[in-house]
């Protein structure tokens, strides 16, 4: 190696050393600055940490300097600035009102032991840590927004009084007619309260406990229905109206004038847009229509046969006006450009009691009957017919029970029921409704002979002899009833035919084939007629006169044995009746008797009287 080389690599190291020299002085010259800038930062953290009990400088809650004060100084701080603020309203301005609202209009709860606590924390740490916290603080404040908590209900009402006087809602084009001529009411819009954020700001007003007047925003109430959008509505109108439209239905047709077609229209208002049919005066339109068009359903009728045999009468479907459908083809009709008839929609009512439903039921034949006469005065005998309109063509379902009371109901004057002779605890009396009894022991009779199960029935305070023995049936609404039930697993359809003088009650349906055996006992007398006297004055004592004989109380009973057709036993009834003895009424004198009249006594014998008077001496 030539001299000129080495003497390069030398130059070269050394220059090398030279710079790593260079580079580990400045590395001690960053570690010591940067460990001198670490002390400095701890030691301005020591100098800024100051007390962890005491809140940091520059901290505000709500608005008011919090730094230095201890957390429970703070409290107090903060529960005595909102105990002064809240006898001092919030002006809240909306639009050009004014209106005051105080934290318990709204039952304001403010947590100030939170926001306490969380201004605590933001300056809080350890040691140099919590320095520096404090010192950006300080440097650069923090402010700290409480919780607070309202009364939903009563900001809402508070919201509401606000909005009752603000709100004012938008005005959707609408369609007036001015004689035949449509004309368009162009809309207007409103303005409505924000509520959402009106609330919202009303809330942080008071929490923040500043009182500065408030303004609450407001938001535009736009026009939904512009007068643009009715313009297509507008011509419909004038070709509804340009001539007459008949509504058809067969071979009938109603004509209907632009004029009543104007009252029937419903023009678009209140945000719609919608050409109808409807309002009042179409309601009463319709109605007369259909009073015109409909016809009304029949049931089916049950008809009693000579024989006692039953066929049934065909229902007869009704029909109704179909309105919706009809309004429908007579506005189609009316924007029609050519044809202007409109055909009415009718649709079929059906009864209650269809063919098919009658027949189904089993009403085919007489299952049991019975007739008894009857007389009086006329109030009785209306009453007689009258309560068998009332319970002729009741149908009875299988399995359910009869009731005699909730078939005919109270008997009231409005119903037409008269005063007649009743018996009432025993005695003959006049009262509403009398002759009833004469119908439901006739009903009773008819349940009887049928072999029904009869499951209510009381006889009668007094005995008469007009009805059988031991088989009436006396009823008083609402409390004594006559019940039994249908048991023949078909329906039973119960007539009543009235006679000038009897009354007959069949019971129809299929026949189940009963046989019926009765057994009455003999009528004894259980007692003497009660004795009832009274005197009179104008007899003389010791004298009687019978007034009514009276009769004793008597008992009998009936025992009735029921048979299906094979001879099984189905029913073994035994009926008691007792009845009340009539009472004897007997006059008794009290007037005394009259005192013999004495003989005169003669003072000179012989001597005429006045010659014995004038002898004086």
């Amino acid at each position: 190696m030539e001299a000129g080389d080495v003497q390069a690599r030398l130059a070269a190291l050394c220059l090398r050393r030279r710079r790593q020299a260079r580079v580990r002085m400045l590395k001690r010259i960053a570690l010591l600055a940067s460990s001198a800038a670490a002390t400095g930062v701890l030691v301005a953290g020591l100098v800024f940490a100051g007390s962890p009990d005491r809140l940091a400088d520059g901290e505000r809650i709500a608005g008011i300097d919090v730094g230095g004060l201890s957390v429970a100084e703070a409290r107090r701080l903060l529960k005595l600035r909102e105990a002064a603020s809240a006898s001092r309203p919030l002006v809240v301005k909306a639009g050009d009102r004014s209106y005051r609202v105080r934290p318990g209009d709204v039952g304001l709860r403010i947590d100030w032991r939170a926001a306490v606590e969380e201004a605590r924390q933001q300056a809080d740490g350890f040691g140099p840590l919590r320095g520096f916290r404090r010192m950006l603080i300080s440097l650069f404040g923090v402010e700290v927004t409480p919780t607070a908590r309202v009364d939903r209900g009563a900001l809402s009402a508070t919201l509401d009084r606000m909005a009752r006087t603000v709100d004012v809602p938008h005005r959707d084009a609408s369609l007036r007619l001015r004689g035949l001529e449509p004309r368009i009411v162009p809309g207007r819009p409103g303005r409505v309260l924000d509520r959402r954020r009106a609330g919202e700001a009303i809330v942080a007003a008071l929490a923040s406990l500043d009182r500065q007047p408030l303004v609450l925003p407001l938001r535009v109430d736009p026009v939904r229905v512009s007068a643009r959008a009715l313009l297509p509505v507008a011509r419909r109108v004038r070709r509804a109206l340009s001539a007459p439209v008949v509504l058809a239905l067969g071979p009938a047709s109603y004509r209907v004038s632009p004029s009543r077609l104007a009252r029937l229209l419903d023009l678009p208002a209140g945000g719609e847009r919608a050409l109808r049919i409807g309002g009042t005066q179409a309601d009463a339109f319709f109605r007369a229509l259909d009073k015109k068009v409909s016809r009304p359903s029949r049931d089916a009728q049950f008809r009693v046969l000579p024989g006692g045999k039953v066929e049934v009468v065909p229902h007869v479907d009704g029909r109704v006006l179909d309105v919706p459908r009809t309004a429908s083809a007579l506005l189609a009709a009316a924007l029609s450009p050519r044809r202007r008839v409109a055909e009415m929609v009718v649709v079929a009512k059906p009864p209650a009691l269809t063919t098919e439903r009658a027949r189904a039921m089993g009403i085919k034949e007489l299952v049991g009957s019975y007739t008894t006469t009857y007389g009086g005065v006329p109030n009785r005998i209306h009453n007689v017919q009258l309560v068998s309109d009332l319970i002729d063509n009741t149908l009875i379902p299988p399995g359910k029970t009869f009731s005699f009371n909730q078939t005919t109901g109270a008997r009231t004057p409005e119903k037409g029921f008269l005063s007649a002779p009743v018996i009432v605890n025993g005695e003959l009396q006049t009262a509403l409704g009398g002759g009833v009894c004469q119908v439901s022991t006739t009903v009773f009779n008819a349940a009887y002979e049928a072999g029904l199960k009869i499951t209510e029935r009381t006889n009668h305070a007094l005995y008469i002899s007009h009805y059988p023995q031991g088989r009436d049936a006396t009823v008083d609404y609402p409390g004594l009833d006559l019940k039994f039930v249908n048991d023949t697993g078909r329906w039973l359809l119960l007539r009543a035919f009235v006679s000038a003088s009897t009354l007959t009650v069949n019971l129809y349906g299929t026949d189940p084939g009963r046989k019926v055996v009765s057994e009455v006992s003999p009528l004894r007398v259980t007692g003497p007629p009660p004795l009832v006297e009274i005197k009179d004055p104008t007899l003389p004592k010791g004298e009687k006169v019978v007034v009514e004989p009276g009769s004793p109380s008597l008992a009998t009973s009936v025992h009735r044995r029921v048979y299906t057709r094979e001879g099984k036993l189905l029913y073994d009834d035994v009926w008691y009746s007792s009845y009340r003895g009539e009472k004897r009424i007997v006059r008794v004198g009290t007037k005394p008797k009259p005192k013999a009249k004495p003989r005169p006594r003669a003072e000179v014998e012989g001597a005429p009287a006045g010659a014995r008077r004038g002898s004086g001496v």
